[in-house]
Protein backbone atom coordinates (compact mmCIF):
# COMPACT_ATOMS: atom_id res chain seq x y z
CA UNK A 1 0.00 0.00 0.00
CA UNK A 2 1.26 3.39 -0.91
CA UNK A 3 2.59 5.64 1.82
CA UNK A 4 0.29 9.03 1.24
CA UNK A 5 3.29 11.15 2.98
CA UNK A 6 5.38 9.62 0.32
CA UNK A 7 3.13 10.97 -2.41
CA UNK A 8 2.78 14.42 -0.59
CA UNK A 9 6.63 14.69 -0.26
CA UNK A 10 7.01 13.76 -4.19
CA UNK A 11 4.59 16.36 -5.13
CA UNK A 12 6.10 18.92 -3.26
CA UNK A 13 9.54 18.20 -4.60
CA UNK A 14 8.34 17.76 -8.54
CA UNK A 15 9.71 20.71 -10.81
CA UNK A 16 6.48 22.05 -11.47
CA UNK A 17 5.71 24.30 -14.30
CA UNK A 18 4.85 27.49 -12.94
CA UNK A 19 2.21 29.47 -14.23
CA UNK A 20 2.38 31.89 -17.17
CA UNK A 21 -0.79 34.10 -16.70
CA UNK A 22 0.04 36.77 -14.11
CA UNK A 23 -2.20 39.55 -14.08
CA UNK A 24 0.27 42.19 -12.69
CA UNK A 25 2.48 41.04 -15.04
CA UNK A 26 0.21 41.71 -17.97
CA UNK A 27 -1.07 44.40 -16.61
CA UNK A 28 2.51 46.25 -16.25
CA UNK A 29 3.23 45.34 -20.33
CA UNK A 30 0.10 47.00 -21.56
CA UNK A 31 1.47 49.93 -19.66
CA UNK A 32 4.31 49.50 -20.61
CA UNK A 33 3.10 48.99 -24.40
CA UNK A 34 1.18 52.59 -23.71
CA UNK A 35 4.40 54.68 -23.32
CA UNK A 36 5.08 55.41 -27.18
CA UNK A 37 1.42 57.44 -27.16
CA UNK A 38 2.12 59.16 -23.96
CA UNK A 39 5.28 60.48 -25.01
CA UNK A 40 4.28 61.34 -28.72
CA UNK A 41 1.47 62.92 -26.88
CA UNK A 42 3.03 64.88 -24.34
CA UNK A 43 5.52 66.12 -26.77
CA UNK A 44 3.04 67.61 -29.28
CA UNK A 45 0.39 69.20 -26.48
CA UNK A 46 2.56 69.48 -23.51
CA UNK A 47 2.42 68.57 -19.86
CA UNK A 48 -1.65 68.07 -19.81
CA UNK A 49 -1.73 64.80 -20.28
CA UNK A 50 1.21 63.98 -17.31
CA UNK A 51 -1.47 65.86 -15.00
CA UNK A 52 -4.20 64.11 -15.76
CA UNK A 53 -2.36 60.48 -15.89
CA UNK A 54 -1.41 62.20 -12.06
CA UNK A 55 -4.91 62.76 -11.15
CA UNK A 56 -6.49 59.83 -12.21
CA UNK A 57 -4.17 57.04 -11.09
CA UNK A 58 -3.81 58.68 -7.71
CA UNK A 59 -7.43 58.96 -7.52
CA UNK A 60 -8.14 55.55 -8.43
CA UNK A 61 -5.46 53.91 -6.65
CA UNK A 62 -7.16 55.95 -3.64
CA UNK A 63 -10.50 54.79 -4.60
CA UNK A 64 -9.49 50.87 -5.09
CA UNK A 65 -8.12 51.04 -1.39
CA UNK A 66 -11.41 52.58 -0.13
CA UNK A 67 -13.25 50.17 -1.34
CA UNK A 68 -11.06 46.86 -0.65
CA UNK A 69 -11.16 48.03 2.87
CA UNK A 70 -14.88 48.50 3.00
CA UNK A 71 -15.55 45.20 1.09
CA UNK A 72 -12.99 43.40 3.60
CA UNK A 73 -10.52 42.36 1.24
CA UNK A 74 -6.76 42.58 1.14
CA UNK A 75 -5.24 45.95 -0.17
CA UNK A 76 -1.56 45.17 -1.56
CA UNK A 77 -2.45 42.12 -3.71
CA UNK A 78 -5.48 43.93 -5.24
CA UNK A 79 -3.44 47.62 -5.29
CA UNK A 80 -0.39 45.96 -6.99
CA UNK A 81 -1.91 44.23 -10.02
CA UNK A 82 -1.95 47.27 -12.16
CA UNK A 83 -5.81 46.97 -12.84
CA UNK A 84 -6.48 50.21 -11.35
CA UNK A 85 -3.13 51.69 -12.86
CA UNK A 86 -4.58 50.75 -16.26
CA UNK A 87 -8.23 51.55 -16.04
CA UNK A 88 -6.61 55.44 -14.96
CA UNK A 89 -4.10 55.44 -17.37
CA UNK A 90 -7.00 54.61 -20.14
CA UNK A 91 -9.08 57.42 -18.78
CA UNK A 92 -6.80 60.24 -18.54
CA UNK A 93 -5.05 59.67 -21.87
CA UNK A 94 -9.27 59.70 -23.31
CA UNK A 95 -9.93 63.22 -21.65
CA UNK A 96 -8.63 66.82 -22.96
CA UNK A 97 -5.31 68.01 -21.97
CA UNK A 98 -5.43 69.84 -18.73
CA UNK A 99 -8.58 68.79 -18.02
CA UNK A 100 -9.88 70.54 -13.86
CA UNK A 101 -8.61 68.35 -11.12
CA UNK A 102 -11.68 67.48 -10.36
CA UNK A 103 -13.05 65.70 -13.64
CA UNK A 104 -10.02 63.16 -13.38
CA UNK A 105 -11.50 62.75 -9.51
CA UNK A 106 -15.13 61.92 -10.74
CA UNK A 107 -14.20 59.80 -13.32
CA UNK A 108 -11.73 57.56 -11.26
CA UNK A 109 -14.59 57.45 -8.92
CA UNK A 110 -17.27 56.22 -11.45
CA UNK A 111 -14.69 53.88 -12.76
CA UNK A 112 -13.50 52.16 -10.11
CA UNK A 113 -16.39 52.62 -7.47
CA UNK A 114 -19.59 52.04 -10.09
CA UNK A 115 -18.20 50.10 -12.94
CA UNK A 116 -15.88 47.90 -10.69
CA UNK A 117 -15.83 46.93 -7.48
CA UNK A 118 -19.86 47.43 -7.24
CA UNK A 119 -19.85 44.52 -9.21
CA UNK A 120 -16.84 42.52 -7.49
CA UNK A 121 -13.96 43.44 -8.95
CA UNK A 122 -11.55 42.80 -11.24
CA UNK A 123 -13.71 39.98 -13.46
CA UNK A 124 -16.48 40.89 -12.44
CA UNK A 125 -17.52 43.79 -14.14
CA UNK A 126 -19.56 43.89 -17.46
CA UNK A 127 -18.31 46.67 -18.78
CA UNK A 128 -15.14 48.66 -19.27
CA UNK A 129 -14.59 50.95 -16.49
CA UNK A 130 -12.67 53.55 -18.04
CA UNK A 131 -15.22 53.87 -21.08
CA UNK A 132 -17.89 53.62 -18.52
CA UNK A 133 -16.70 56.47 -16.57
CA UNK A 134 -15.90 58.15 -19.80
CA UNK A 135 -19.39 58.25 -21.14
CA UNK A 136 -21.01 59.29 -17.99
CA UNK A 137 -18.58 62.49 -18.40
CA UNK A 138 -19.54 63.25 -21.97
CA UNK A 139 -23.22 63.71 -21.08
CA UNK A 140 -22.43 64.95 -17.50
CA UNK A 141 -19.90 67.48 -18.58
CA UNK A 142 -19.89 68.32 -22.58
CA UNK A 143 -18.21 72.23 -21.95
CA UNK A 144 -15.49 70.70 -20.08
CA UNK A 145 -14.86 67.40 -22.38
CA UNK A 146 -14.69 69.50 -25.37
CA UNK A 147 -11.10 71.67 -24.17
CA UNK A 148 -8.95 70.29 -26.42
CA UNK A 149 -5.57 72.25 -27.13
CA UNK A 150 -3.98 72.91 -29.89
CA UNK A 151 -0.68 71.42 -31.32
CA UNK A 152 2.60 73.12 -30.61
CA UNK A 153 3.63 73.84 -33.31
CA UNK A 154 0.40 76.05 -34.02
CA UNK A 155 0.73 78.41 -30.77
CA UNK A 156 3.97 79.49 -29.38
CA UNK A 157 1.93 79.75 -25.84
CA UNK A 158 3.95 76.58 -23.82
CA UNK A 159 3.50 76.07 -20.35
CA UNK A 160 5.49 74.44 -17.75
CA UNK A 161 5.22 71.69 -15.85
CA UNK A 162 4.37 74.27 -12.93
CA UNK A 163 1.95 76.49 -14.95
CA UNK A 164 0.01 73.34 -16.17
CA UNK A 165 -0.29 72.38 -12.63
CA UNK A 166 -1.88 75.46 -11.34
CA UNK A 167 -4.70 75.71 -14.15
CA UNK A 168 -5.85 72.22 -13.73
CA UNK A 169 -6.19 72.70 -10.03
CA UNK A 170 -7.99 77.05 -10.08
CA UNK A 171 -7.44 78.03 -13.81
CA UNK A 172 -5.79 80.16 -13.50
CA UNK A 173 -3.24 81.05 -16.50
CA UNK A 174 0.06 82.95 -16.88
CA UNK A 175 -0.78 86.25 -17.56
CA UNK A 176 -0.94 87.57 -21.15
CA UNK A 177 -2.65 83.77 -22.08
CA UNK A 178 -6.10 82.53 -22.65
CA UNK A 179 -7.17 79.69 -22.93
CA UNK A 180 -8.85 80.46 -25.79
CA UNK A 181 -5.52 80.91 -27.41
CA UNK A 182 -4.12 77.10 -27.14
CA UNK A 183 -7.14 75.17 -27.53
CA UNK A 184 -9.30 74.08 -30.33
CA UNK A 185 -12.29 71.70 -31.34
CA UNK A 186 -10.86 68.14 -32.32
CA UNK A 187 -10.52 67.80 -36.05
CA UNK A 188 -13.25 64.85 -35.99
CA UNK A 189 -15.20 67.41 -34.48
CA UNK A 190 -14.35 70.16 -37.43
CA UNK A 191 -15.11 67.59 -39.40
CA UNK A 192 -18.44 67.10 -38.51
CA UNK A 193 -19.16 70.49 -37.96
CA UNK A 194 -18.28 71.45 -41.30
CA UNK A 195 -20.01 68.84 -43.66
CA UNK A 196 -22.95 69.55 -41.44
CA UNK A 197 -22.77 73.64 -42.43
CA UNK A 198 -22.35 72.68 -46.07
CA UNK A 199 -18.67 72.90 -46.56
CA UNK A 200 -16.35 70.27 -48.32
CA UNK A 201 -14.04 68.19 -46.65
CA UNK A 202 -10.74 69.35 -49.17
CA UNK A 203 -11.74 72.75 -47.59
CA UNK A 204 -12.26 71.81 -43.76
CA UNK A 205 -9.13 70.16 -44.10
CA UNK A 206 -6.88 73.44 -45.12
CA UNK A 207 -7.33 74.23 -41.00
CA UNK A 208 -3.65 74.24 -39.37
CA UNK A 209 -5.20 71.72 -36.73
CA UNK A 210 -5.01 69.22 -39.79
CA UNK A 211 -1.41 67.29 -40.63
CA UNK A 212 -0.78 64.69 -42.94
CA UNK A 213 -3.41 62.12 -42.78
CA UNK A 214 -5.07 62.94 -39.49
CA UNK A 215 -5.13 65.61 -37.10
CA UNK A 216 -1.92 67.59 -36.32
CA UNK A 217 -0.13 65.74 -33.74
CA UNK A 218 -3.08 63.62 -32.92
CA UNK A 219 -1.95 61.51 -36.21
CA UNK A 220 1.42 60.48 -34.32
CA UNK A 221 -0.03 59.73 -30.99
CA UNK A 222 -1.93 56.95 -32.99
CA UNK A 223 1.24 55.70 -34.27
CA UNK A 224 2.79 55.56 -31.45
CA UNK A 225 -0.61 53.40 -29.66
CA UNK A 226 0.31 51.59 -33.06
CA UNK A 227 3.54 50.92 -32.16
CA UNK A 228 2.78 49.98 -28.60
CA UNK A 229 -0.09 47.89 -29.97
CA UNK A 230 1.61 45.84 -32.17
CA UNK A 231 4.34 45.33 -29.08
CA UNK A 232 1.19 43.78 -27.33
CA UNK A 233 0.69 41.32 -30.46
CA UNK A 234 4.77 40.54 -30.43
CA UNK A 235 4.42 39.67 -26.66
CA UNK A 236 1.21 37.67 -27.10
CA UNK A 237 -0.68 39.62 -24.02
CA UNK A 238 -3.71 40.04 -26.33
CA UNK A 239 -4.53 38.52 -30.02
CA UNK A 240 -5.22 40.01 -33.21
CA UNK A 241 -8.65 39.19 -34.05
CA UNK A 242 -10.26 42.01 -32.40
CA UNK A 243 -7.82 45.11 -33.47
CA UNK A 244 -7.84 43.70 -36.60
CA UNK A 245 -11.59 43.29 -37.19
CA UNK A 246 -12.21 46.62 -35.91
CA UNK A 247 -9.32 48.51 -38.00
CA UNK A 248 -10.68 47.00 -41.04
CA UNK A 249 -14.48 46.79 -40.35
CA UNK A 250 -13.43 51.21 -39.66
CA UNK A 251 -11.84 50.85 -43.07
CA UNK A 252 -14.11 49.64 -44.94
CA UNK A 253 -16.94 51.69 -44.28
CA UNK A 254 -14.86 55.01 -44.61
CA UNK A 255 -13.53 53.74 -47.85
CA UNK A 256 -17.46 52.97 -48.94
CA UNK A 257 -18.28 56.36 -47.87
CA UNK A 258 -14.99 58.25 -49.64
CA UNK A 259 -15.41 56.44 -52.89
CA UNK A 260 -19.54 57.19 -52.92
CA UNK A 261 -18.38 61.26 -51.89
CA UNK A 262 -15.37 62.46 -50.90
CA UNK A 263 -16.52 65.66 -49.93
CA UNK A 264 -18.63 64.47 -47.55
CA UNK A 265 -16.37 61.64 -46.02
CA UNK A 266 -13.17 61.04 -45.12
CA UNK A 267 -10.37 58.65 -46.25
CA UNK A 268 -9.78 55.80 -44.57
CA UNK A 269 -6.24 56.91 -43.32
CA UNK A 270 -8.05 59.75 -41.91
CA UNK A 271 -10.06 57.77 -39.57
CA UNK A 272 -7.47 55.34 -38.46
CA UNK A 273 -5.23 57.66 -37.37
CA UNK A 274 -7.78 60.24 -36.11
CA UNK A 275 -9.31 60.63 -32.39
CA UNK A 276 -9.34 57.45 -30.47
CA UNK A 277 -8.92 54.94 -32.91
CA UNK A 278 -5.59 53.01 -32.20
CA UNK A 279 -6.02 53.39 -28.41
CA UNK A 280 -9.05 52.22 -28.66
CA UNK A 281 -8.24 49.03 -31.41
CA UNK A 282 -5.10 48.03 -28.89
CA UNK A 283 -5.82 48.95 -25.19
CA UNK A 284 -9.46 49.60 -24.74
CA UNK A 285 -11.12 47.01 -26.70
CA UNK A 286 -9.18 44.17 -26.16
CA UNK A 287 -10.31 43.95 -23.00
CA UNK A 288 -10.08 40.47 -21.82
CA UNK A 289 -12.98 40.75 -19.00
CA UNK A 290 -15.68 42.61 -20.76
CA UNK A 291 -14.34 41.87 -24.50
CA UNK A 292 -15.65 38.34 -26.46
CA UNK A 293 -13.70 35.86 -26.05
CA UNK A 294 -14.32 33.49 -28.61
CA UNK A 295 -11.99 33.51 -31.74
CA UNK A 296 -15.12 33.97 -34.17
CA UNK A 297 -16.64 36.07 -31.31
CA UNK A 298 -14.23 38.64 -31.11
CA UNK A 299 -14.06 38.96 -34.88
CA UNK A 300 -17.44 39.85 -34.45
CA UNK A 301 -16.66 41.77 -31.49
CA UNK A 302 -14.23 44.14 -33.13
CA UNK A 303 -16.35 44.69 -36.20
CA UNK A 304 -18.96 45.75 -34.80
CA UNK A 305 -17.36 47.88 -32.50
CA UNK A 306 -15.42 49.33 -36.35
CA UNK A 307 -18.75 49.76 -37.69
CA UNK A 308 -20.62 51.79 -34.86
CA UNK A 309 -17.38 53.84 -34.58
CA UNK A 310 -18.30 55.05 -38.36
CA UNK A 311 -21.75 55.38 -37.64
CA UNK A 312 -21.34 57.68 -34.62
CA UNK A 313 -19.04 59.62 -36.06
CA UNK A 314 -20.95 60.31 -39.42
CA UNK A 315 -24.39 60.41 -37.99
CA UNK A 316 -24.34 60.70 -34.46
CA UNK A 317 -23.95 63.39 -31.91
CA UNK A 318 -20.52 62.49 -30.82
CA UNK A 319 -17.58 63.12 -32.95
CA UNK A 320 -15.45 60.54 -31.99
CA UNK A 321 -17.73 57.22 -30.85
CA UNK A 322 -15.13 54.79 -29.72
CA UNK A 323 -16.62 55.11 -26.09
CA UNK A 324 -19.58 53.89 -26.89
CA UNK A 325 -19.11 51.67 -29.55
CA UNK A 326 -16.99 49.46 -27.15
CA UNK A 327 -19.94 50.01 -24.28
CA UNK A 328 -22.44 49.05 -26.89
CA UNK A 329 -20.65 45.64 -28.39
CA UNK A 330 -19.66 44.53 -24.55
CA UNK A 331 -23.29 43.89 -24.20
CA UNK A 332 -23.28 41.40 -26.74
CA UNK A 333 -19.73 39.44 -25.63
CA UNK A 334 -21.69 37.19 -23.52
CA UNK A 335 -24.20 36.16 -26.56
CA UNK A 336 -21.20 36.60 -28.63
CA UNK A 337 -19.49 33.82 -26.72
CA UNK A 338 -22.29 31.24 -26.66
CA UNK A 339 -23.14 31.26 -30.16
CA UNK A 340 -19.71 31.22 -31.53
CA UNK A 341 -18.08 28.84 -29.12
CA UNK A 342 -16.29 26.00 -31.37
CA UNK A 343 -16.94 22.62 -31.92
CA UNK A 344 -15.52 20.69 -29.49
CA UNK A 345 -12.89 18.03 -31.31
CA UNK A 346 -14.45 14.59 -32.25
CA UNK A 347 -18.00 15.60 -31.70
CA UNK A 348 -20.81 15.52 -34.11
CA UNK A 349 -22.69 18.59 -34.83
CA UNK A 350 -26.02 18.78 -34.31
CA UNK A 351 -28.37 18.89 -37.53
CA UNK A 352 -30.89 21.24 -37.76
CA UNK A 353 -34.05 19.22 -37.00
CA UNK A 354 -32.15 17.93 -33.76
Amino acid sequence: MTDPLKIIEAAESAPFISPTVDVGRVMRRVIYALLPGILAYIWFFGWGPLTNLVYAVASALFFEALMLAIRQRPLWPFLSDGSAVLTACLLALSLPPMAPWWLLLLGSFIAIVFAKQLYGGLGYNPFNPAMAAYAVLLISFPLEMSQWLLPLEIHDKLLNLADTFRYTLNAQLPPGITFDAISSATPLDKLRTGTGLGQTVSDIRNAPVFGIIAGNGTEWVGVGYLLGGLALLGMRIISWHIPVALLLALAVMAGTGYLIDPQQHTDPLFQLFGGATMLGAFFIATDPVTAATSARGKLIYGAGIGVLVYAIRFWGAYPDGVAFAVLLMGMTAPLLDQYTVPRVFGARRKSWRG
